[in-house]
């Protein structure tokens, strides 16, 4: 089993093998094949043209590349220490057999962590597998085998998971994967139509015609995955969020994390300085675990409230999902104005929690209030 398991490790680093080959190929092709067989030794000798082709093709590949190893080797986010269950707690757990004790327990054990959102069932977040409560927006991969905060997807083309850490790096990588592409199909054109118009044009190599092919390619696949990761940016959404809705006090809401306005929801992934919005550097905001969200008030959507009565219950499970019924003196709608619960200008150095490695306890539990993988 120990084989198999390392063998499929090994095996997951195709994908980036491959982009990797790729990269190397299209490197040699528009360096070596094109600007120095094909364009330094036209009859012009333009080599005024050849340098700013290389300028910028070396710009592109740098940020490209740097973008890419970024998302690779940064991890999604790992769950904090206070997020697991002691021995103790473990214990205690297991040994209960009702369904509404394990979530009371969980609730005691959870009572002064920041979580605010629910089970469909109104029960907590909980990991059977990692054995730690779940803070809001995070997710238990089965290929990473643990926790990740705010999880996206997993993505075998970086063979990690994106997470709170790294997505704005992936998205990076993929603005500069579409503009490298275009920028080598853009300059390569005039000599792929030469090619063509005048069938075998001599001068120009077949893998220059190549490398225009390949990148168009690559580009039309890049584009629509690029638009679609802007546009969850914009709803301050994961990819998981936007097929499953978390789930608040008042029902199911996909814009229960929403800022209110594409700038805002922006700014929550990429910062305020719009100088570093370019570079693969972490400037999101929070830390992974609290996350300001749209509420009637605090404790609206408190996960360790106090449970509703049957009436109330039944008015809940009725509601579809982004809407909530009308208080007393409380407006119209939910989205009316945002209710910052928590804001991370009022976040101290203390409250913070570490997103490094935390060490999982060992054992097994068949009972599970959550138990999702993705």
């Amino acid at each position: 089993m120990g084989a198999i398991k390392t063998c499929l490790k090994a095996a997951s680093w195709f994908p980036v093998i491959f982009i990797s080959l790729i990269v190397g190929w299209s490197y040699y092709a528009y360096v070596v094949e094109l600007c120095f067989y094909t364009l330094a030794k036209t009859p012009y000798n333009n080599i005024g043209q050849v340098v700013v082709y290389l300028l910028f093709y070396h710009l592109l590949l740098f940020m490209f590349v740097w973008a890419y190893a970024k998302t690779i080797f940064t991890t999604g986010g790992y769950v904090p220490d206070e997020f697991y269950l002691s021995k103790a707690d473990l214990e205690k757990l297991e040994a209960e057999d009702r369904t509404d004790r394990k979530d009371e327990i969980l609730k005691q054990i959870a009572h002064n962590l920041p979580v605010y959102t629910r089970t469909l069932g109104g029960g907590m977040r909980y990991c059977s597998i990692c054995k730690a409560v779940k803070p809001d927006r995070c997710h238990h991969c089965s290929v990473c085998e643990r926790c990740i905060l705010k999880m996206d997807h997993h993505c075998p083309w970086v063979n990690n998971c994106v997470g709170f850490t790294n997505y704005k790096y992936f998205v990076l990588f993929l603005f500069y994967a579409l503009v490298y592409c275009l920028y080598v199909a853009a300059t390569v054109l005039p000599y792929f139509i030469k090619f063509w118009s005048e069938v075998g044009a001599t001068g120009i190599n077949f893998q220059v015609m190549f490398v225009f092919i390949v990148a168009v390619v690559f580009a039309l696949s890049v584009v629509t995955l690029l638009i679609y990761h802007i546009q969850l940016s914009g709803l301050n959404r994961s990819t998981l969020e936007s097929f499953r809705a978390p789930v608040f006090r008042h029902g199911p809401d996909k814009e229960g994390f929403s800022r209110g306005s594409f700038c805002n929801n922006f700014r929550e992934i990429f910062g305020e300085e719009k100088k570093y919005w370019p570079l693969p550097i972490f400037t999101s905001k929070g830390d992974g675990i609290r996350y300001p969200i749209q509420a009637r008030d605090e404790d609206s959507d408190r996960l360790l409230d106090e449970p509703m009565d049957d009436e109330a219950a039944c008015v809940e499970s009725e509601m579809t999902s982004g809407e909530e019924s009308r208080g007393p003196g409380k407006g119209n709608n939910l989205h009316a104005s945002i209710q910052e619960s928590i804001n991370y200008s009022t976040i101290t150095e203390s409250d913070k929690a570490p997103l490094t490695e935390a060490a999982q306890p060992s054992g097994t539990v068949n009972y599970a209030i959550e138990n999702e993988t993705k």
